[in-house]
């Protein structure tokens, strides 16, 4: 194994998890979670609405991404947005706190009007907080990645 690959498939090839998140906004301002106590990567910090990408549906597989970021949101927070767009922020590589080879790709879009996000899985959001970038910026909470897409998504609400 050589570079930064944390594991391998079967044919010798690198094997990643892929995370998307999503960064949603209204009023000014971003709606982002803390991050559940228990979770294995930075539990208690703020980040954006997100999860690993899964084939729940086969019809999801042409936009597995974008199918993740939607089907994330309504898990973790219960507000479907399937009729939002979401435009790309950016995407990136990390290991996990428990050791996983991450590639992390990052979208942001408009929250409905008339959504009522809540902690609708309380075991990965402790909370949901509406922050501007500068109020970020000063949270302890928010971690350098974090305000890194905050500072890029901002140009593109």
């Amino acid at each position: 194994m050589t570079g930064l690959n944390a594991a391998e498939t079967s044919g010798g090839r690198p094997a990643f998890v892929v995370n998307v998140e999503v960064l949603l906004h209204r009023d000014g301002r971003w709606l982002l979670i803390k991050r559940g106590a228990e979770e294995k990567h930075a539990p208690g910090s703020l980040a954006g609405v997100g999860g690993k990408a899964e084939v729940t549906d086969p019809a999801d597989v042409p936009n597995i991404l974008e199918a993740t970021a939607r089907r994330e949101v309504d898990e973790e927070i219960g507000v479907d947005i399937s009729g939002v767009a979401l435009t790309y922020v950016e995407s990136g590589y990390f290991t996990s706190d428990d050791g996983d080879p991450v590639i992390n790709i990052v979208f942001t879009g408009p929250l409905p009007a008339d959504a009522q996000p809540f902690p609708a899985s309380p075991e990965e959001v402790a909370g949901i907080v509406w922050l501007t970038t500068a109020e970020a910026e000063t949270d302890s909470t928010c971690p350098p990645w974090t305000l890194r897409a905050l500072r890029r998504a901002e140009p593109l609400r």
